[in-house]
């Protein structure tokens, strides 16, 4: 739990939004920023973006609806959502726990995010659905069958 980054209080409900102001969000933090991290999964990489997690019902858009613009990828679980007009990423539904949302903590009302220094990287790379649909994607092997003309040793005449 983290009631203060740098000079900024966090507030129970705490606003957050993109860089142009079209989207603001509020946010139910009553135990301040809990859990602060990056992930390395191909998506967040690039974003680079410290995400901390809320309650489905902890997050509230109170401006900017038509603004947020989605973005799905692999499984289709996760809903990515960022400004349509600046383009940042302000939220998303989770895929490891779609009852859950991820907010940028960068787009907290007074925050810099660099005031938090070092924080955890989460394993978006082996990402536990990844390895649960694999899993049920794999057949037993069946027997190979070895056609003689291809088996090492046979000699093939050219004429």
């Amino acid at each position: 739990m983290i009631k203060k980054i740098g000079p900024t209080p966090i507030l129970p409900r705490h606003r957050a939004s993109c860089h142009c102001g079209a989207v603001v969000l509020e946010l139910d933090l009553p135990d301040g920023v809990v859990d602060p991290r990056r992930c390395d999964c191909s998506m967040c990489r690039r974003r680079g973006a410290i995400v901390a997690t809320v309650p489905q019902e902890a997050i509230h858009i109170v401006q900017g609806q038509s603004q947020l613009k989605l973005y799905q990828f692999n499984t289709r679980t996760a809903k990515h959502y960022f400004c349509g007009n600046c383009g940042i990423y302000t939220h998303h539904q989770r895929r490891s726990n779609p009852d859950q949302y991820a907010y940028n903590v960068g787009c907290l009302e007074d925050v810099n995010p660099y005031d938090l220094g070092q924080v955890p990287i989460s394993n978006g790379v082996n990402h536990p659905a990844d390895r649960q649909q694999a899993e049920s994607e794999v057949t037993p092997a069946a027997s190979p069958s070895i056609d003689p003309s291809q088996a090492v040793g046979h000699e093939k005449s050219v004429g």
